[in-house]
């Protein structure tokens, strides 16, 4: 293990949640080098838990352990769990649809349930509401630390089993791709889509040319338009609108210093969808 402890909520940082989490981790060892993924994630939103996970993980070494906390089923019959990956990290986390995305591009080796008589926190057995801290905190600094193997989490359990989130396949015709809104870039409110470059590439679109977008609320039309397939914001002018590929390959839809979102009210999810058509001529 290298130490690495990396934590995702969706408690936000205006109480002491997260703050008590560093502190349990840092009781089970001082030396840990603990950062954050966010603690802002959506409150209650599993499947945006999923996507900052697959966004980040692959940047960090092996060994890594990754707590992620986004439980609204918190004290019910969902599992606990730690995931050891393929590549060498480990996340913490319910079982809950959380490893939806990097099960997918990473892939999971195994996966132990978290046997809470010897990974928990003592004296935390009648809090029912703050897993986070007293469960996930408590064993992922436990597995960071080497205080335990991933051997001593608990019992192993079928990967098969993982709980996933229904995600969205691309849908294509002769000329056009459709995937969905999955997320935003949020400060700066560009569409993060499903649409992977591999599925764009089909539509053998090059950089300079115009491709139509059209989006769809349900099956409503909320935009539609023809823009330019560009490799950064700076090719169009302040304000305009444009496609690119964002950091992790998929297609973004963005303007120029605004937001995409804001501007023309978009928002993200299995009820958005996005439809990219070659522009012939």
């Amino acid at each position: 293990m290298n130490k690495f402890l990396v934590f995702q909520s969706d408690f936000g940082l205006v109480d002491g949640a997260v703050s008590a989490m560093y502190g349990v981790a840092y009781e089970v060892d001082p030396t840990l080098n603990i950062q954050n993924l966010t603690h802002e994630i959506t409150q209650y939103n599993i499947f945006e838990a999923s996507y900052r996970l697959f966004q980040t993980i692959s940047y960090w070494p092996a060994g890594t352990v990754f707590v992620s906390v986004v439980d609204p089923g918190v004290g019910s019959h969902r599992k606990s769990v730690v995931a050891k990956m393929k590549n060498g990290q480990y996340i913490v986390t319910p079982d809950n649809g959380t490893l939806t995305h990097v099960a997918k591009s990473v892939g999971i080796e195994e996966m132990r349930e978290i046997s809470e008589k010897t990974n928990r926190l003592k004296d935390s057995e009648q809090s029912y509401t703050f897993h986070g801290r007293d469960v996930y905190a408590y064993t992922g600094a436990r597995l960071a630390s080497g205080v335990i193997d991933f051997e001593g989490v608990g019992p192993l359990l079928n990967v098969e089993d993982v709980v996933k989130l229904p995600t969205f396949d691309s849908i294509f015709t002769d000329n056009s791709v459709t995937g969905q809104v999955d997320i935003l870039d949020v400060r700066f409110g560009s569409l993060w889509t499903s649409v992977s470059r591999e599925d764009f590439a089909k539509l053998n679109i090059h950089y300079g040319q115009k491709v139509k977008v059209e989006i769809f609320h349900e099956h409503l039309m909320v935009f539609s338009s023809e823009l330019p397939y560009v490799t950064s914001f700076s090719e169009v002018s302040i304000g305009a609108p444009l496609v690119y590929m964002n950091s992790v390959y998929c297609m973004g839809i963005a303007i120029n210093q605004g937001s995409f979102s804001k501007a023309y009210s978009v928002g993200v999810g299995n009820s958005w969808t996005v439809k990219f058509t070659k522009v012939e001529g």
